[in-house]
């Protein structure tokens, strides 16, 4: 190696490790873990096999088999969410805190349990939202083509799994199960995000769902819909404020068009139609429907456009 290329490359490495504002650097202190993407991916693939057995993992699953096949699954998904919990714990725990380590050691298999005993909810909460797919869907074969195939239903059962998750307050973990659905449907749906049943997402490429959103039952959704924030209000140092509901709501038996955006904590209400390519900032009544010319110009107040 010349001089030269050992000379750039020590300024490379130096301008690498220079310290930064923010934690672009993570070097685990007393032997804190992180969060492994990788087998994380295992795991969810592990409980899509629950959740839908048969379509996932061992496809030879029969009525002789199920519950063995379904103990063993279980058996490993309460195994590694237990290790991805217990990192995900110490991950936002402060590098100079080492006293919560072994309380995270103890607290993170009550997690995993606790989580497996919300597995029987997530799995009714994901069938009404195939059975609300095929009802809407005239292209649909079956309930089944929808499990294998469509990625709404692979991006809401990601969802579903982050956000039985979320509400134990596990850090990190259920963002990175969403996100993987997001880059692989290209459907972004925060954790937090309150989500009814019957949920459908029809073809769903760039669909936008923020952490504040609380959506009703029934509800359906097309590619390109964003529910997303009108402005986020910031402190004195014009950072902005964490926390504020900013996102909208979205009540029963709504139908949101392709490429509508809407954004803020408006109230959308129930059994409304909001049309394609909709910007909407205001909120509007029960039985609303809403198009694209008359978004600009209607006053909501006499009823126009109900």
């Amino acid at each position: 190696m010349s001089k030269k290329m050992t000379d750039i490359l020590d300024k490379t490495i130096h301008k690498l490790t220079e310290p930064v504002e923010g934690k672009m650097i993570y070097t685990p202190e007393h032997g804190k873990p992180i969060p492994s993407g990788e087998m994380i991916g295992q795991l969810v693939e592990t409980i899509r096999s629950v959740l839908f057995p048969g379509f996932y993992g061992n496809s030879k699953v029969n009525s002789n088999t199920t519950k063995y096949n379904l103990g063993h699954a279980l058996d490993s998904i309460y195994h590694e969410l237990t290790e991805q919990i217990r990192r995900s714990l110490c991950f936002q725990c402060p590098e100079e805190n080492n006293n919560e380590c072994e309380e995270y050691k103890e607290n993170a298999p009550k997690l995993a349990l606790q989580f497996i005993e919300k597995l029987p909810n997530i799995k009714n909460k994901l069938e009404k939202d195939v059975f609300a797919t095929y009802l809407g869907d005239p292209a649909s074969k079956s309930n089944a083509e929808i499990i294998f195939c469509y990625p709404g239903i692979r991006a809401i059962t990601n969802y579903r799994i982050a956000h039985e998750l979320i509400k134990f307050n596990i850090p990190l973990l259920p963002r990175i199960i969403t996100e993987m659905a997001h880059r692989e449907t290209g459907i972004d749906i925060h954790p937090k995000a309150q989500i009814g049943d019957s949920f459908v997402i029809d073809h769903g490429t760039g669909v936008v769902i923020g952490a504040t959103c609380i959506i009703g039952e029934s509800v359906k959704i097309y590619q390109g819909v964003t529910l997303g924030a009108k402005s986020f209000p910031s402190d004195d140092q014009g950072i902005p404020i964490k926390g504020v509901d900013r996102h909208p709501i979205v009540k029963d038996n709504v139908v949101i068009y392709a490429e509508a955006t809407i954004l803020g904590r408006i109230t959308i209400g129930s059994d409304s139609i909001i049309g394609g390519n909709v910007w909407l900032t205001r909120s509007v009544p029960p039985k609303s429907r809403i198009i694209q010319q008359k978004a600009q110009t209607m006053n909501f107040t006499n009823g126009e456009g109900i």
